[in-house]
């Protein structure tokens, strides 16, 4: 599994999560029972869609043993709101 590299995206992300659910040895079902999730959420989150909510999200990557790190950007478009890199 991919550690301390950054994510781009959401698909990225469902990718991590992902990941780490298999290296448990957990089917997704087992996982979505673990973090009190539905199995559909969990399979669009590793898909990556991008409507999941946030908070689940969270609790998803908690549960996978994976923490979350926000770095600041020095790049010349991110002072300005509402531009994104990852569009």
């Amino acid at each position: 599994m991919k550690k301390q590299e950054p994510i781009h995206s959401v698909a990225e992300l469902g990718a991590r999560i992902r990941e780490a659910r298999q290296s448990q040895g957990l089917t997704q079902q087992e996982f979505a029972d673990v973090c009190g999730v539905g199995v559909r959420f969990l399979s669009e989150v590793e898909r990556g869609k991008e409507s999941a909510e946030i908070g689940l999200v969270l609790r998803l990557l908690s549960r996978a043993g994976l923490d979350v790190m926000v770095l600041g950007r020095h790049h010349e478009q991110s002072r300005y709101w509402g531009e994104s890199r990852y569009e």
